[in-house]
């Protein structure tokens, strides 16, 4: 991709829609934080999914074996 693509990009991504343009926004800082990075750092969002879950598990919110094994046998071939 030129540095002209990116240009044109750039004026059509002006046209989307805010939530759009946010999302955008999002990904290329994720993308830009990996480049500078050599590890993975999780967002605010993630942390707060990874927290809730550990939560959850904490509580003994957890599913069974059977329940488990339901949900792979929807998935399976």
């Amino acid at each position: 991709m030129s540095k002209a693509d990116l240009e044109l990009l750039m004026q059509r991504v002006q046209t989307w829609p805010e939530a759009a343009q946010q999302e955008l926004v999002a990904v290329v800082e994720q993308i830009e934080s990996e480049l500078q990075r050599d590890h993975y750092v999780a967002t605010a969002d993630e942390l707060r999914v990874i927290d809730a879950a550990a939560a959850s598990i904490d509580a003994g919110e957890v599913a069974t074996t059977e329940e488990i094994e339901a949900l792979f046998a929807k998935f399976r071939p």
